[in-house]
């Protein structure tokens, strides 16, 4: 199976890695990082870099389309561009899948795809997603006809293991996790709005929004 992974200046690394490792290690995946220009890609956190080996106009077709997600505010910028927009609308109509994790949801709506669909993204970014006419849902991994949104940045490792089995089968997507190691333990019960305390929700919305104030082309930045 082809698989295409989104990349833009200030991505969240995992939104793109988590999917990347569950559908390579099925050896039955050929996974390709795309971008509008290849080569270096900044991620949101300024600290490392992903690295697109196609340009969009090399890759004009995929069984999958993942579309990862980042930190606010770089969305705002491919949400912006009428040739990611286009690209990501020439790879959904052919595309088996096309899917999104965290905030890339916001780019598929900016593509006009989610008009009117069930969808989720990051809890910070309903009120977004909502007015760029989605329907914001709290579930992890949701599906519209062949669109698969995944909620916040980890919840890609799930949805990529949901595709396997609807593609591949239960059983490999059994074995993956299992090489994977997927087995989340975490040492606190807070990732989610309806389980963490609501000081510490409005500690976090306080730290996204005054993210989400700042100048996407920040990166660009000496």
């Amino acid at each position: 199976m082809e698989v295409a992974i989104m990349l833009y200046d200030g991505i969240t690394a995992l939104d793109a890695i988590g999917p990347y490792e569950v559908f390579s290690a099925t050896l039955k995946c050929n996974v390709k990082f795309v971008a509008k220009k290849k080569g270096i890609i900044r991620l949101d956190s300024k600290m490392g870099y992903l690295h697109a080996d196609y340009s969009f106009s090399e890759i004009t077709s995929a069984d999958i389309l993942v579309v990862p997600g980042c930190s606010p505010p770089y969305y705002k910028t491919p949400m912006n561009d009428e040739e990611t927009l286009s690209w990501i609308r020439q790879l959904h109509e052919t595309a088996k899948w096309t899917t999104s994790v965290c905030n890339g949801s916001l780019i598929l709506s900016a593509a006009g795809l989610l008009d009117g669909a069930v969808a989720t993204c990051h809890w910070q970014s309903f009120d977004l997603l909502r007015s760029l006419g989605a329907i914001p849902t709290e579930e992890r991994v949701v599906r519209h006809g062949q669109i698969v949104t995944a909620a916040g940045v980890s919840s890609g490792i799930d949805m990529a293991l949901q595709l396997v089995a609807w593609e591949l089968g239960e059983d490999m997507s059994k074995g993956v996790q299992l090489i994977l190691e997927y087995d989340p333990q975490p040492p606190f019960d807070t990732g989610s709005l309806k389980k963490a305390p609501a000081p510490l929700i409005e500690q976090i919305r306080g730290v996204l929004e005054e993210l989400s104030e700042q100048d996407p082309n920040i990166l660009n930045h000496k």
